[in-house]
């Protein structure tokens, strides 16, 4: 039986829906804690994907392709530890909510899955749907790559290309979810994707001996990392694992910053996948800064594109929005918010 899912907002229980008849984004009724204390890294089995950290998992972690477990790198030139999500098997950090939301799927009977993305997420979840036997209908803007088009493609999946803004594949997404043409497999609503991103904040204080950073800067669009890695962090703290949280600190892109509140008239459209004007889970990612003393800034075009070029000579070869993080790190430190902290900095996305 698939864990039951609770509004947040008015308390109301359902077993299977992508969002609360108020309209407000559903949370799992109930979250599994191991008891006892924090074992040894050695003791997580690499191999079984996120399915390593199936104590913390409301979903039975039944899909992998060998994600997680990423490795984490000193950068000395940068002052901060890398996390390269972009070795994933699809190139990016979504791979973990993609195990977990197609492992949802799989629960509740569904056979097709639609998600709409700028590319990562589509891919992702295209991926992972091939993988365990599931059609999906992948929604994506006319300005996507057409190098995570194919990637899409490669799959079997159908592409869905909608003309206009972000908001607009979203909602001709939701649209045909509302037909009755497939199940949500939603990076920015399903609860099961954040179940599997949550693993990000477990994995990374595995791997340092169950201690936390001072902060995490963190590219924020939906907030699919920020919000999963916190409620990872969490966990851990309420299972008495770790006893902090890090920081966390989001960067936005200019012209796309309802967080951070940064305003003016440069449109950064080089990190496209962080171009997102109306977040569905501004509330919780809100909540999140603040329950740990975090902060919210943008980053012009050119920040980008330096930080992009800046990674490919330290030998890390990312996709903008990716290199939007370390960019944001620079910005950060000329502001005063960091100076000397112990700061992880997560690699999202790969060049492509």
């Amino acid at each position: 039986m698939p864990t039951a899912l609770v509004c947040p907002a008015c308390d109301r229980t359902d077993d299977d829906r992508w969002r609360c008849t108020c309209g407000h984004p559903l949370e799992f009724a109930s979250h599994p804690r191991p008891d006892g204390p924090a074992p040894d890294f050695s003791a997580f089995d690499s191999r079984r994907g996120v399915a390593a950290f199936d104590d913390f998992l409301p979903v039975d972690p039944r899909v992998s392709l060998g994600e997680a477990f990423t490795p984490l790198v000193d950068a000395p030139a940068l002052d901060a530890t890398l996390k390269l999500e972009y070795v994933s098997p699809t190139g990016s950090f979504k791979d973990r909510g993609a195990a977990t939301v197609i492992a949802r799927a799989l629960e509740c009977g569904a056979d097709r899955v639609i998600e709409d993305s700028s590319g990562n997420a589509g891919t992702a979840v295209a991926t992972y749907a091939a993988h365990a036997g599931l059609d999906a209908d992948i929604y994506v803007p006319d300005s996507v790559t057409a190098a995570k088009r194919r990637a899409i493609e490669a799959t079997g999946a159908t592409v869905v290309t909608v003309s206009g803004s972000r908001e607009d594949v979203s909602e001709a997404c939701r649209d045909a979810v509302a037909s009755g043409e497939g199940w949500y497999a939603s990076h920015a609503w399903n609860p099961a994707f954040f179940a599997g991103t949550a693993t990000f904040g477990l994995e990374l204080a595995a791997q340092r001996d169950w201690s936390v950073p001072d902060a995490l800067v963190v590219p924020l669009g939906h907030g699919t990392l920020l919000l999963g890695a916190y409620r990872g962090f969490r966990a851990l703290v309420e299972a008495g694992w770790t006893d902090s949280m890090p920081r966390l600190l989001a960067v936005q892109a200019a012209g796309y910053a309802p967080i951070a509140g940064e305003t003016g008239t440069e449109t950064n459209d080089l990190a496209d996948g962080i171009q997102v004007r109306d977040p569905v889970q501004r509330e919780a990612v809100t909540d999140a800064i603040a329950a740990t003393d975090g902060d919210a800034i943008t980053v012009s075009t050119e920040g980008v594109r330096e930080a992009t070029d800046r990674l490919g000579r330290l030998g890390f070869g990312v996709e903008p929005t990716a290199a939007a993080a370390v960019a944001g790190l620079r910005r950060y430190r000329d502001r005063g918010v960091l100076d000397g902290d112990d700061v992880v900095v997560p690699l999202t996305g790969r060049a492509k």
